[in-house]
């Protein structure tokens, strides 16, 4: 049975994370910050991924509909949002990262033809 080297295989894990790292750390450099944004006719919203909300803008028009339905409005943009926000991340990651990885983080691709799929690409 062959010796397995416990500090060897540290070393080199270790090595791929911080190659790893210096490698997204590069693209998100040259790309800028990863948000997800959503809108409609007068709310916008903007989201780090994850999902943590960054930017809300409601315009005086949506005041109009009830605080209910400007909440429901508010949690769907920011659900889409996130969710563009994950594929942004895996798309920005995924050359450096596995991809289960990046899904086991929630950081999953949105098909192209989604009705949530940005018009622009990110990383691509």
């Amino acid at each position: 049975m062959a010796e397995f080297d416990m500090e060897l295989a540290t070393a080199r894990i270790a090595e791929q994370a911080d190659r790893a790292g210096t490698e997204a750390e590069a693209r998100f450099a040259r790309s800028g910050p990863v948000v997800g944004k959503a809108s409609n006719d007068s709310i916008e919203v903007q989201v780090a991924p994850g999902g943590l909300l960054t930017g809300v803008t409601i315009h005086r028009s949506a005041l109009r509909q009830g605080s209910a339905v400007l909440a429901d409005q508010i949690l769907e943009l920011a659900q889409r949002a996130t969710r563009r926000a994950g594929d942004k991340m895996y798309h920005a990651l995924a050359p450096v990262v596995d991809k289960e990885q990046l899904e086991t983080l929630g950081y999953e691709p949105i098909p192209d033809d989604d009705p949530d799929a940005d018009t622009y690409s990110y990383g691509r």
